[in-house]
């Protein structure tokens, strides 16, 4: 792939800052030799890198009346997404870019998710619930997703139809999302492996955490803060629990902070 590629990220209201863009821009920079504009779309910009292109938030384009804004990152799916155009990559903002990017732009296709089950531990006790399980199994974790900009409107369309319902029905938006990607036969998902969970790929299971500092599993590239503990508790130092030792992540802070 030659042509410029697109970094999307979303940041609005307080719980990240602007360092927190400037870190995962300088990650995108490290481990992405295609040529690619970064972008991010927040309420703010100030103390962003020069380097990264800050542009206001989608939209949603939601009727008279409903407020509830949440579900905001479904703007992106916007049809005419700021004049943009091509191929994008989202990545959301708490997240640690370890290895290369450039085969999730290779891998053919022109919608790619995470499965959130990828994630997470098997869950058994869902198997009580056969229909909910079969449902949740397919659900699209909308951390790391590329997608063909303006191609993907029916996302946007189908909840803009029923802003209301869309949020009675589902629990989160990337539930909504999966659904409408696999009625249309765009729901496909990344190789298992590429992104994984900090604290179920990385720190060791149980007491073994005791004896064994986290490490980054083969093939990974990207790290991801599933459940808890988040991003901020992990290099924070918070996040221990009595079953869980966190260990030494000094792999972990030098791939996440600035050069």
């Amino acid at each position: 792939m030659t042509e410029t590629v697109h970094i999307l990220t979303m940041k609005w209201g307080t719980l990240y800052s602007a360092d927190d863009v400037n870190r995962l821009a300088a990650q995108v920079r490290r481990h992405l030799p295609l040529p690619h504009r970064f972008i991010c779309f927040t309420d703010d910009a100030s103390g962003l890198d020069e380097r990264i292109e800050a542009l206001p938030l989608p939209e949603l384009g939601l009727p008279s009346g409903h407020g509830d804004t949440r579900w905001r990152k479904l703007g992106v799916f916007r049809r005419d997404l700021a004049g943009l155009s091509g191929t994008a990559l989202f990545l959301d903002i708490d997240l640690v870019v370890v290895d290369d990017l450039t085969p999730f732009f290779d891998l053919p296709g022109d919608f790619h998710i995470i499965r959130d089950d990828d994630l997470f531990r098997a869950k058994p006790l869902r198997k009580i619930n056969p229909e909910r399980d079969k449902f949740l199994h397919g659900v699209g974790n909308s951390s790391v997703f590329r997608f063909e900009i303006g191609q993907h409107g029916y996302i946007l369309d189908a909840y803009l139809a029923d802003p209301s319902a869309a949020t009675e029905n589902y629990e989160i938006s990337q539930q909504f999302q999966s659904t409408q990607l696999a009625k249309h036969g765009n729901l496909h998902y990344w190789p298992r492996g590429w992104c994984v969970s900090f604290k179920n790929d990385c720190v060791p299971r149980n007491f073994a955490s005791y004896f064994r500092d986290p490490t980054l599993p083969e093939g990974a590239k990207i790290v991801l803060f599933a459940g808890a503990p988040k991003m901020a508790d992990v290099f924070s130092g918070r996040g221990h629990k009595w079953y869980r030792r966190i260990g030494n992540i000094d792999w972990l802070r030098r791939a996440w902070e600035s050069p």
